[in-house]
């Protein structure tokens, strides 16, 4: 048997040793792949292991020749290098410095050295690391560190001047606005007292038209109220036709530094309004407006009386009449050729006297259903000039007594009566209807509100009396349950 098996296992070397053609060539390149791959697993066993043993790698060498050729070791000659062993740097682990030149008053800078036994940290892990014994005569250790050579280093470095603009500015400002405040305190009071002292004293216009003028009867009273910085009252009574006259001065708050500011910006003017109540008796049926073109629209889009009962009026073709620049809204036509009466319009409203003398002009307003606790009243708005230039705006301001007397003596002629009478009857049916109508806004208001409260409630009830009916059935279930008893057992 034995013998079988041998001749079994020795009958191919014959056909291997005389192989011939594609067997041969097959056989040889499965050879060549073999040895390759046994090289290149022997080569990645060399790599591993020495990776493992804790060697560099191609750039620690160089890095260690380059620090071994920079460092400052003693040279033989130019010409041929140092012989280095390993028992020599151990025995000396710092090379010696070369001494400076006499020439050269700078110190030379230590180079940095590089220990020659490098070994992995992994590798010896628990050793203590011995460090090299300094020099007391290298250059490193011949002058101290800044920290312990000069104390004043140590403490910190002061820190810069503090900058003071922000308290500057307050201040600055501050002082303007104090400055300011006063400065235009008394520029408006100038303003006040100089119309006051042009227009108000004896031998003026409102002193020779009004018995009594001021807030009081005596002779120390003061002519002008201040209600604020910028804002003036004038009272002047005992006239016939009307009760009592208002001038209410308001002018720029010229006494706040950022409302002078914002006025520097968009410009506006010192205004004053007079407010003419007029006698019960003492004035017709009249509703009259006389403004420049932009203000006349919005006077008869936003003013109540104007809008029910007025219109723009176009200039006749006959007569004369008011600049360009001006709009007139009334009720009639009639109304509004005489109340701009010839010497209106020679005096203020002209075209020749209109650019002397109406650059002050704003509006002029008179109506009997005027809304309010005075429903008959004429309303004269002008810009105020400065203290200096007050006599520009005399006639003006005599336009008030004018048209004062004016309006008491004017009577409506019976066709402009029955017309004024018709849009007021109208009038008053129309807000009656609306005071009904709102009347019936509010009732049927209440009444929802009404009847919500009443639906909330009987929500609540309803909500109530089913908590109430499920308590009283939840108490049904407990008294019809048997009752259980239990006992101990012994």
């Amino acid at each position: 048997m034995s013998k079988r098996s041998s001749s079994v296992w020795l009958a191919p070397l014959p056909s291997l040793l005389f192989l011939r053609g594609e067997t041969l060539w097959y056989y040889l390149a499965l050879l060549s792949v073999l040895s390759l791959l046994g090289q290149e697993l022997t080569r990645s066993s060399v790599l591993a292991s020495s990776d493992f043993e804790g060697f560099g790698d191609e750039a620690d060498d160089d890095d260690l020749s380059e620090s071994l050729q920079t460092s400052h070791l003693p040279l033989r000659s130019s010409l041929s290098p140092p012989i280095l062993t390993q028992s020599h740097f151990e025995s000396d682990p710092e090379p010696p410095q070369q001494s400076p030149p006499p020439s050269d008053p700078t110190p030379p800078k230590p180079s940095s050295s590089i220990p020659f036994d490098f070994w992995d940290e992994d590798e010896f892990e628990g050793l203590p690391i011995e460090t090299p014994p300094q020099n007391p005569q290298s250059p490193e250790n011949s002058t101290p560190p800044a920290s312990e050579s000069d104390p004043k280093s140590t403490t910190k470095v002061s820190p810069s001047l503090r900058s003071y603009t922000v308290e500057i500015v307050c201040v600055s400002f501050l002082i303007a606005f104090i400055f300011n405040y006063f400065t235009g305190k008394r520029e408006n009071e100038n303003i006040a007292l100089s119309w006051a002292s042009r227009f108000a004293i004896k031998d003026s216009i409102f002193e020779k038209n009004f018995s009594l003028l001021g807030t009081g009867d005596g002779k120390d009273t003061p002519l002008l109220l201040k209600e604020g910085q910028n804002v003036f009252k004038f009272y002047a009574s005992g006239r016939r036709f009307c009760q009592g006259l208002l001038a209410t001065m308001e002018l720029q708050s010229r006494h706040d530094l950022i409302s002078r500011v914002y006025n520097l910006i968009v410009p506006c003017k010192d205004e004053i309004t007079f407010e003419v109540y007029m006698n019960e008796d003492a004035m017709d049926q009249v509703v009259f407006a006389l403004a420049k073109k932009k203000a006349a629209k919005v006077m008869h889009k936003e003013v109540m009386d104007l809008q029910r009962y007025a219109n723009l009026v176009s200039a006749p073709n006959n007569r004369k009449w008011v600049v360009e620049d001006l709009a007139v809204i009334s009720e009639s036509k009639e109304v509004a050729g005489d109340l701009i009466s010839e010497t209106v319009l020679d005096q203020v409203f002209g075209d020749k006297a209109f650019e002397k003398f109406g650059k002050g002009f704003i509006s002029l307003h008179f109506s009997d259903q005027h809304v309010g606790t005075h429903r008959k009243m004429l309303l004269f708005k002008f810009a105020l000039t400065d203290a200096n230039h007050m006599a520009d705006m005399t006639r003006l301001v005599a336009l008030v007594p004018y048209y004062i007397d004016l309006i008491g003596r004017y009577k409506l002629s019976s066709q402009a009566r029955s017309k004024t009478e018709a849009a007021r009857s109208k009038a008053a049916q129309e807000a009656y209807k609306e005071l009904l109508n709102a009347r019936q806004e509010a009732l049927q208001k209440r009444k929802a509100d009404r009847k919500k409260m009443m639906e909330a409630e009987a929500k609540l009830s309803a909500e109530v009396i089913r908590k109430k009916e499920e308590k009283e059935r939840s108490r049904q279930m407990k008294k019809g349950k048997p009752k259980v008893k239990m006992t101990r057992a012994h």
